[in-house]
C-alpha cells in the first residue's frame, strides 16, 4: 500500500495544507511533526529564532515531511495579515490551522507584570482575532479545521501563571465564538488544553514540585508534548467533523482531582 493510500485508509487527508504557529519548538514542533508524518504539507510559523527554525525544518524534511518555514510575528495585526495573505497568494486555501504559539511571563495575580500579561494575551489571541475575517474564507469549506492549543491553567489557578492563564482563558472563549460563526461553513473550531508537560530541558519548577504533580496525577506521570500533538491530530481527522467549540484536556487525569 502506498503512503497516500495508507493515509486515506486511516482517515487522514493526505496532502492537506496545515499552518502551525510556534511550530519550531515544544508542542508546536510536536504537532508539525505529527501532521507531516500523516501526509500534510506543513507551513511552520515562527517569529524570531532562525537557527532553531532551520534545525526544526531539517528534522522534519529528513523524516520525509513536506514543510516550509514561514516567519511572522503573529502577535501583531500586520504579522497575521501578511502571513495569511502570503498563504492565500501561494496556495489559495488552508485546510488546517493549529495555533500553538505561546508567550509566558511568570507573575502573580496580586503583582501582575502588565507588559508581560499584554504580550501573553497578544500571542494567544493574535491569529484568531486579527485573522478572523480572513480565516472564514481561507479555511476549506466543509473540511477546514482550526485547533488552538490551550492550557489547564485557563481553568485552574497555577502559581505564577496569572498572565498566561488569563490569556488562555480568553483563547478558549474565542474558540467557542469562532466555532459558532464558522460551523455553518463546515469548519470545525476546537481547542486542546495541555496539563503540565514533561520537560525536555531543565524545568523552572524544582524537582520536588514536579514530583508532587506526578504524585497527584492519576496516570502517574507528566504529559508528553507528543501526546498533545496526537489529540490535535485527532481533531483534524474527518471523523471529528461534529466537534465544535470543544476543549479536550490532555493531562493524565490531573484535572479530575
Amino acid at each position: 500500500m502506498t503512503a497516500q493510500a495508507e493515509n486515506t485508509a486511516n482517515g487522514v487527508n493526505s496532502g492537506a495544507l496545515a499552518l502551525v504557529t510556534g511550530a519550531t519548538s515544544g508542542v508546536g514542533l510536536a504537532v508539525a511533526r505529527r501532521l507531516a508524518a500523516a501526509g500534510h504539507e506543513v507551513l511552520m510559523n515562527y517569529a524570531h529564532d532562525e537557527d532553531r527554525a532551520l534545525t526544526a525544518e531539517k528534522e522534519l524534511v529528513e523524516a520525509g515531511g513536506t514543510v516550509r518555514l514561514m516567519r511572522a510575528d503573529i502577535s501583531t495585526p500586520l504579522g497575521v495579515v501578511r502571513l495569511l495573505e502570503e498563504i492565500r497568494g501561494t496556495y489559495g486555501r488552508l485546510d488546517v490551522l493549529v495555533h500553538s504559539a505561546g508567550s509566558f511571563h511568570p507573575m502573580s495575580t496580586a503583582a501582575p507584570r502588565v507588559e508581560g500579561a499584554l504580550r501573553d494575551g497578544a500571542v494567544a489571541l493574535g491569529p484568531l482575532v486579527y485573522g478572523a475575517g480572513r480565516l472564514g474564507d481561507l479555511l476549506t469549506p466543509g473540511a477546514g479545521r482550526l485547533v488552538a492549543v490551550s492550557s489547564a491553567g485557563a481553568r485552574s489557578v497555577v502559581p505564577g501563571y496569572a498572565g498566561l492563564g488569563m490569556a488562555k482563558a480568553a483563547l478558549e472563549s474565542m474558540v467557542r465564538y469562532l466555532a459558532v460563526e464558522l460551523a455553518g461553513r463546515g469548519i470545525a473550531v476546537n481547542a486542546v488544553a495541555a496539563g503540565k508537560l514533561a520537560p525536555d530541558a531543565p524545568d523552572r519548577l524544582p524537582a520536588e514540585a514536579l514530583a508532587r504533580i506526578v504524585a497527584r496525577t492519576p496516570a502517574g506521570r507528566l504529559t508528553a508534548a507528543d501526546e498533545v500533538a496526537d489529540v490535535v491530530a485527532l481533531l483534524c481527522r474527518p471523523e471529528a467533523a461534529a466537534l465544535h467549540g470543544q476543549v479536550l484536556t490532555v493531562d493524565g487525569g490531573a484535572g479530575l482531582l
